[in-house]
């Protein structure tokens, strides 16, 4: 409200509100972020499809709606892809842009614990008031495209894609369109060839068996064994605070949930597993095709872990010689050290456990029993101790030196060597085969093992520079780990090689390896292979709020995919929701999934083709992650009941041809996120994609052709002298002797800086901004605190400065006692013509570059510039207007639209710069005497430091103040600074 002594029409925050209120809702009614499909009901603003005109997809990583809302650190990225998307719909392209929200989550399930209120309604509820903070916002988002992953038809489509993928299976001899190997394939491709003798049927090799032969439970079981989406019953992360099991990417380095931070626990159940590992080198491999940040393509890699080596078969004997029926299959790296094997260790969660003998024999050393009284009782005991360790613990710990002999042999095929068989639970089930050749000579955790349990130790590998003999006494007494060296300790010469094993002495370490695997496969005894550190995703949960699965059991524990006619399924009422065994240290306890508490819902009656019978549902659901694999493609079009996605669609707004800049493997044009989700989300949205694109439903390879990362905002927090946070608005900070003290309520408190959080008390949310700002001054200091993909300090004192340029911008357009436009059409000087062509030429590098920081500074300097002249005209603020309405578009389309322009500013051109007008002809050089700005010349940009000084001395601002005696020094930076100390 102004007073007497104000302006009437100034811009102010109760003015911005205003004109910010008036325009979303106009944006709202006109449509005008709508962007137009090749053809269905999704037109653009004017009622026209897409017409060839080009496409830019840019869109954020959607959020999970929290009941916290949003803070002002939440929208950065949501505000730089608005930014890109207005810039873009400037430039005339058909641009989608619009949010929607990963609504199943693990915090509403924990609210309706508590409170016993569905999670619908706490995630409902949530989400509204999201939606109430980015329309206050002003994103330019097409509302109309806007999705819930909780909403039905969303279910329908994810339980959809999971019936495709369980539907399938990795052919990796399957040729694909570009001449590689390797494709997702029906599952019906893979049972014609067992149908007719194509393909050799698992497990039944030799027998005569024809699957015509096999029961329906047999056939099932063997399918499971190719599906991608399959039922696996091994080790998993078995979490009891939270009720569920957790995928290896949801637990921590320290063997606790990532959320919550509960104990970890290794258990065998029997879950739902999606074989991501099949695709593990076309995920890495693939993203050379792509344009990210190449720490997220590292940390990918890294993630994924494609080592080449050799799976090894060592046959398996009893102490009394007699072979057992199973080999011990092992993976190694280094298979060049076979000959250093002086031991096996399997995981004590090994089958070949099965097989240990009633008694030890009575020779072995007392200390491989370990204390216990027989092998059975050792397995036994020893498991259940190792399943309450966590993964972390099993591996780092003191894991190495426990275990115990468990009365096996297992025969070394290159040297013949009966090596005694060992578990231990530093061998983890989960990764490799569950076995290794430990070899102590190269391997640490083995070299301790050995030591603890007096195993021989051989050293396969010389380091080149000399520091072990030839008897391999390596220095230290541990194991040679480094992959440089010398092979030594082979048992023959290479010129004595008679067609058995070689000998490698004298290779280097990759031609030993390489030599040992054609020998392996020649014998027979193993074969080159690549493994990863990647493990398949465990895809069940123990939970109530997320999708169900698609299938259900017949009385034989046979799986079936309900049909999709009859999906969506839905979530039926539950008594409650919680876990029933909820003792987050309780690593015995049994997961109960709370679905399984309405028996009406789980035991259903359908008819599948055999006639009505009565069938059992899954009463797992899915995570999380399978809604926020796919959602981008929905975007599209939420609405289409006849397909996932329209091919046609998809082909123009994600294709590999639908965007110049895209490339080969398509995807969405530009991406925005934390680096938080380089793995998780990024990955497991890949191999979806991925799927999906060798079965046909989509065009391209890869989901996201640029990702961007944002970085984060921080904030300072304040801790009282009992280590308490303090409200951080509330803290008052002085200055004494040079030094900030801070003080709350009288008492001295200490700062401390980092994220922002309600238990922080530091909290400051958008919606506070705008009351005090307006929306636009809001997204001006958003984007202008420093580079985008950079975390920086958030403080409320530097915003006005954003309001202050905004102000300018409208005195320069708006005469504040009338409010009527002052801007002339007279045609601009020299002088502005030249600063408005470049920084219409920078200000487009700098958008292009997504850097609108350094873009704002370049639009206040012409903003400022404009201030300063007689009269504004209109071709010059009409271009700066222009280019600040991606950064700040309520002022603007209020400036536009008061300047005549009866069209939305979102549609209006971008302004291209003259090329007559752009580069520095000249630059602005300042004067300082004794520190103080007393004059400006402008001068030639490539003006000489000798030139520079004689025309500064030479002013009228110098000469009269130096009044004829010569300066006692002159300090000069050509082409911008002379600083001048006078003479005393």
């Amino acid at each position: 409200m102004s007073t007497d002594s104000e302006p009437r029409y100034r811009y102010t925050a109760q003015a911005a509100q205003a004109i910010e209120k008036h325009w979303q809702d106009v944006w709202d009614k006109e449509g005008t972020f709508w962007a137009g499909n090749v053809k269905g009901h999704l037109k653009d603003y004017r009622g026209d499809h897409a017409d060839g005109r080009t496409p830019y997809f840019v869109i954020s990583m959607f959020p999970y709606p929290s009941g916290k809302g949003l803070h002002v650190g939440h929208p950065l990225g949501y505000i730089a892809t608005d930014v890109m998307a207005r810039y873009h719909r400037m430039k005339g392209e058909n641009v989608l842009h619009t949010m929607g929200y990963d609504a199943f989550g693990l915090p509403a399930e924990q609210y309706a614990v508590q409170t016993g209120q569905h999670p619908r309604i706490t995630t409902e509820q949530n989400i509204a008031n999201m939606q109430r903070q980015l329309r206050r916002m002003g994103l330019s988002f097409d509302y109309r495209r806007s999705l819930k992953t909780i909403d039905p038809e969303y279910i329908r489509w994810t339980q959809w894609i999971f019936s495709r993928i369980y539907d399938s299976w990795y052919d990796e001899d399957f040729v694909r369109a570009d001449g590689t190997k390797g494709s997702a394939r029906p599952i019906s491709e893979l049972e014609a060839q067992f149908e007719s003798g194509a393909r050799e049927i698992p497990g039944f090799e030799g027998t005569g068996k024809q699957w015509k032969d096999l029961t329906r439970a047999q056939r099932a079981d063997i399918l499971n064994g190719f599906r991608l989406a399959y039922i696996s019953k091994s080790p998993v992360n078995w979490c009891p605070g939270l009720g569920t099991v957790l995928a290896n990417e949801e637990v921590t380095a320290d063997g606790r949930s990532e959320r919550g931070n509960f104990p970890v626990f290794q258990r065998e159940l029997s879950q739902w597993s999606m074989r991501i590992t099949a695709y593990g080198h076309r995920l890495i491999e693939d993203l050379d095709t792509i344009d990210w940040p190449e720490k997220v393509k590292l940390m990918q890699r890294n993630w994924i872990g494609e080592s080449h080596g050799a799976s090894v078969r060592f046959g398996v004997y009893s102490v009394d010689g007699t072979k057992l029926g199973q080999d011990l299959e092992v993976y190694t790296t280094r298979p060049d050290t076979l000959y250093g094997s002086t031991f096996a260790v399997v995981s004590p969660e090994h089958p070949l456990l099965e097989e240990v003998p009633e008694q030890w024999e009575a020779d072995i050393p007392a200390r491989w029993t370990s204390g216990y009284s027989d092998p059975k009782s050792a397995v036994r005991e020893y498991r259940k101790a190792a399943e309450a360790k966590t993964a972390r613990d099993r591996i780092e710990d003191n894991g190495a030196k426990t275990g115990f002999f468990t009365g096996l042999y297992a025969k070394n095929p290159v040297t013949g060597t009966l090596l005694p068989v060992f578990s231990a639970d530093y061998v983890l089930m989960d990764y490799g085969t569950g076995a290794i050749m430990a070899v102590p000579g190269g391997d640490q955790r083995d070299y301790e093992f050995a030591d603890a349990f007096g195993l021989p130790v051989i050293y396969t590998v010389k380091p080149s520079d000399g520091s072990q003999d030839s008897l391999g006494n390596y220095e230290g007494k541990s194991a040679y780990i480094l992959h440089d060296g010398i092979v030594i300790n082979s048992p023959r010469d290479a010129d004595e090689y008679t067609g058995t094993a070689p000998s490698l002495n004298g290779m280097s370490v990759d031609k030993a390896a390489e030599a040992m695997i054609t020998w392996l496969e020649r014998e027979g005894a193993g074969q080159g292979r690549v493994s990863y550190r990647l493990r398949d995703w465990l895809f069940s949960r123990q939970r109530y709020w997320g999708e169900p699965f698609p299938v259900v059991y017949d009385d034989e524990g046979v799986a079936h995919l309900v049909p999709d006619s009859q999906l969506p399924i839905g979530l039926p009422d539950v008594p409650d929701y919680a876990p029933r065994t909820f003792d987050p240290e309780d690593s015995e306890s049994d997961p109960e999934a709370p679905l399984s508490r309405n028996p009406d819902w789980v035991n259903v009656t359908l008819d599948l083709g055999d006639g009505p019978q009565t069938y059992h549902r899954d009463t797992n659901t899915m995570p999380n992650w399978a809604g926020s694999c796919w959602y981008y493609m929905r975007y599209i079009d939420p609405h289409d009941s006849a397909h996932m996605v329209d091919k046609d669609e998809f082909a123009y707004w994600l294709g590999p041809q639908h965007n110049a800049t895209a490339g080969a493997a398509g995807g969405v044009d530009l991406y925005v996120g934390g680096v938080e989700h380089s793995v998780l989300h990024l990955l497991y949205t890949r191999f979806w994609h991925k799927i999906l694109f060798d079965l046909g439903y989509v065009n391209s390879p890869e989901p996201f052709h640029k990702l961007f990362n944002n970085g984060y905002i921080q904030a300072y927090a304040y801790t009282d002298s009992r280590g308490q946070y303090v409200p951080a608005a509330e803290v008052e900070e002085k200055d004494v002797d040079g030094v900030s003290e801070y003080s709350w309520k009288g008492q001295k408190v200490s700062r401390e800086f980092g994220k922002m959080g309600k238990s922080l008390k530091n909290i400051i949310t958008p919606d506070e901004m705008s009351r005090q700002y307006g929306a636009d001054t809001f997204r001006l200091y958003e984007m202008s605190m420093g580079p985008i993909d950079e975390s920086r300090p958030w403080d409320t004192k530097n915003v006005i400065g954003g309001m202050r340029f905004l102000q300018r911008l409208w005195r320069n357009v708006i005469d504040e006692n009338t409010g009527e436009v002052a801007v002339t059409d007279d045609a601009p000087d020299s002088k502005t013509l030249k600063l408005l062509n470049n920084t219409i030429a920078e200000v487009t590098e700098e958008i292009e570059g997504m850097r609108p920081n350094t873009a704002i500074s370049k639009l206040i300097v012409l903003n400022n510039h404009l201030t300063t002249v007689k009269a504004v005209p209109r071709s010059a603020v009409e271009p700066l207007i222009l280019m600040l309405s991606p950064i700040a578009p309520h002022i603007c389309e209020e400036l536009w639209n008061r300047l005549g322009h009866a069209e939305s500013i979102a549609h209006a051109q971008w302004p291209e710069a003259d090329s007559r007008y752009v580069g520095q002809d000249t630059v602005t050089a300042v004067i300082q005497i004794k520190g103080k700005i007393r004059g400006k010349l402008e001068v030639p940009v490539d003006i000489s430091a000798e030139e520079l000084e004689k025309r500064a001395l030479e002013s009228e601002a110098v000469t009269s103040r130096l009044e004829g005696k010569a300066p006692r020094k002159v300090i000069v930076k050509p082409p911008k600074i002379v600083s001048i100390v006078p003479a005393e």
